[in-house]
């Protein structure tokens, strides 16, 4: 992690970026550093930023006016930090004990007023707790106690977010359990600058926040790719044996990788594609997956597996062919310097962590990374590892055949195309979310917002799945066209998974939309590609399905006659 004085060189040598991602930045202490920080941060992730900071202590003015400087800048992104060390002094000043009982709850109807007033993303910082020790330990039992209602104002505040779709919460509480209250804040600068955060601590705060606005835009990981000896068991499986490697829930070394491939677990259930990327003989790196009873991970739980004995970055290489996803959603564990330095260098866009020489420190160090931060999960997400696995196997059948169109017509493929509702609306909004490469407007949805499309009559909406002889893949193309006269229709969005590709789920997909403009009176359909850094993909992807280009001088605009359209083949069939 970057220090404070390199994320303000960064923050210098930048500049304000008219054209950037608008951030706004509303807090109740001095925050000019923490601006610094996150703009740094920004820099040094390659995000263009152009940044407001509100006046000291302006928060509750800049929202609840609607003329403000803030209202004027148009933020995109939201970030307030109120204070635990605010709250604590408006606390301190109540006389009745009946007030101190109101205060989280005074907060959070603010907090409500906030996010129903702000067009963007709000990212809010909970609260640190102050053990002001006033009740001592008997404050948990007292409700008007201050850390009583720190705590509630905390949990509520996550209950929140579940309500309202644009609410972030950034925990820099968890921060300050993890790195402690003494490191995070100074008082000798909190007394002389009114700042909260230390030095220290504004780096990772930074961090955090643009993981979440990272993550809102769809730049997140989602692969974990593990080398095996003395990374995920201890000892060399080659030269021990399954029967020796060091793993288990006894005392011992051993109880660290046990939990640390508990951990593994949870990421895979989460959603997180897990992969082996191993120097080793395939048969015996299998073995303990296979024998030894004290593996936490089995065989099942990865979605590629890849032992041999040819270089790591090629296999890395083959494992992203597998999974179409890009190298900079990949995380890389391996205990040798050598081996990571290799990645490193071949393959810059992963993010290949330095881990301790201490198996016992991985956890709390992984901890810290906070590498695999996300803006919105369902349940759909623990299916991930089932598809990955299945589509492995369908690649190893494509081997057998020597025609495409045999292979495509030998899977049987399905595809259920309907509109949004309340099973797929999450799902939906999540996709749009994610979708980077094979997005031809790359326009986010929240949850609210698709559900709202599926029912305006301005709108037509569809959503596809795909399934075949090998494994149900989920939903994984919509399309959102909307009305633009009694004749026309615009694709306001069009996003695809990238692991469904070169199957005909393109032409699938047109021949259903066109079918729909021809049931429904339209003769035009409309499209529209706006570049981005990630989907030069599809640049072409309107021409290849005989869209022609429209004469405008700002957009790039492709029409199609609907009347004159002859469906295109495919080998995917209507459920």
């Amino acid at each position: 992690m970057l220090e404070f004085k390199q994320l303000k060189k960064l923050a210098k040598a930048a500049g304000d970026d008219p054209e950037g991602l608008r951030v706004a930045l509303l807090g109740d202490t001095a925050t000019q550093f923490l601006a610094t920080a996150i703009k740094g941060e920004a820099v040094s992730r390659g995000i263009p930023v152009n940044l407001f900071e509100a006046e000291f202590n302006q928060v509750e003015r800049q929202i609840l006016d609607p003329t403000s400087d803030y209202y004027s800048f148009g933020a995109q992104f939201t970030v307030i930090f109120q204070s635990t060390h605010k709250l604590l002094e408006e606390y301190s000043l109540k006389d009745d004990p009946k007030e101190w009982e109101v205060l989280a709850d005074e907060r959070l109807e603010f907090i409500r007023t906030l996010c129903e007033s702000v067009q963007g993303k709000v990212i809010y910082y909970n609260y640190p707790e102050i053990e002001d020790t006033v009740f001592g330990s008997f404050a948990n039992r007292m409700s008007g106690s201050f850390t009583y209602q720190v705590r509630k104002l905390n949990y509520e505040l996550m209950n929140l977010s579940r309500e309202y779709s644009n609410l972030f919460v950034c925990d820099i509480a968890g921060l300050q359990n993890k790195l402690g209250r003494d490191w995070m804040f100074d008082s000798s600068v909190y007394v002389s600058t009114e700042m909260v955060l230390s030095l220290d601590a504004l780096p990772y705060v930074a961090n955090r926040t643009l993981d979440i606005i990272s993550a809102i835009r769809g730049k997140f990981k989602k692969c974990l790719i593990l080398d095996l000896d003395n990374t995920i068991w201890g000892g060399v499986i080659g030269d021990d044996g399954w029967e020796n490697i060091q793993i288990g829930h006894g005392l011992g070394i051993g109880k660290a990788f046990t939990e640390f491939q508990e951990w593994i677990k949870k990421l895979k259930n989460r959603g997180i594609i897990i992969c082996v990327c191993s120097k080793n003989d395939e048969d015996k790196a299998k073995e303990p997956f296979e024998k030894n009873p004290e593996m936490v991970l089995k065989l099942d739980d990865f979605a590629v597996f890849i032992a041999n004995w040819d270089n790591k970055a090629d296999n890395i290489r083959r494992i992203q062919s597998i999974l179409n996803i890009g190298f900079d959603s990949m995380v890389f564990l391996d205990d040798n310097p050598f081996e990571r330095n290799i990645v490193r260098e071949n393959l810059p866009e992963i993010t290949v962590p330095e881990l301790p020489e201490d198996p016992g420190d991985y956890l709390e160090f992984l901890y810290s990374l906070n590498l695999f931060e996300t803006a919105s999960y369902s349940g759909n997400d623990k299916d991930r590892t089932r598809q990955y696995q299945a589509e492995a196997k369908r690649q190893g059948s494509a081997k057998a055949f020597t025609n495409e169109d045999e292979f495509l017509a030998s899977l049987g493929m399905t595809s259920d195309v309907k509109g949004f509702d309340s099973f797929n609306t999450l799902r939906v909004a999540q996709l749009s979310q994610r979708s980077n490469q094979f997005n031809l407007r790359t326009v986010r949805y929240t949850d609210d917002q698709i559900k709202a499309l599926g029912e305006d009559d301005g709108y037509a909406c569809f959503s596809f799945t795909l399934e075949d002889k090998f494994g149900d893949n989920g939903l994984i193309c919509v399309v959102i066209l909307k009305k633009q006269d009694k004749e026309t229709l615009f694709v306001d969005t069009w996003f695809m998974s990238c692991r469904v590709l070169k199957r005909g789920m393109e032409n699938f997909t047109l021949n259903t939309i066109v079918d729909y403009a021809k049931e429904n009176g339209f003769k035009t359909i409309v499209g529209e590609y706006i570049p981005t850094a990630k989907n030069g993909m599809v640049e072409s992807h309107y021409p290849g399905l005989g869209f022609a280009p429209m004469p405008d001088s700002e957009r790039k605009l492709f029409s199609l006659n609907v009347l004159d359209y002859i469906p295109r083949k495919c080998h995917i069939t209507k459920k």
